[in-house]
């Protein structure tokens, strides 16, 4: 399944932005190992913050629940990183992912 990277950056030219989403794709790949997996675990991590909120508690989760979630948010720190710099703060990175 393939997705797409939308970074929204008011101070960027079209050029940065496109450079600036290719850096976040590659940061997210190489994070989860495979760019394959990008898709399935953003989906899976969706569904576990859909059912438990925002900031689930550890032990209101599985085991595979709370992997999945530290796989994702491993991937989309390292990929806001990349794209924004590493000091970057999250609640300011605006992207989205589309499938």
């Amino acid at each position: 399944m393939t997705y797409r990277v939308k970074l929204y950056e008011a101070d960027a030219s079209p050029a940065e932005l496109r450079e600036a989403e290719r850096r976040f794709r590659e940061a997210l790949e190489a994070t989860l190992g495979d760019p394959a997996l990008v898709v399935p675990v953003f989906q899976a991590c969706q569904r576990i913050l859909g059912t438990h909120g925002d900031e689930p508690a550890r032990d209101s989760l599985s085991e595979g629940e709370w992997l999945v979630l530290e796989q994702w948010r491993a991937a989309e720190t390292a990929a806001v990183a990349a794209a924004f710099g590493p000091n970057r703060y999250m609640g300011d990175a605006m992207y989205a992912i589309e499938i």
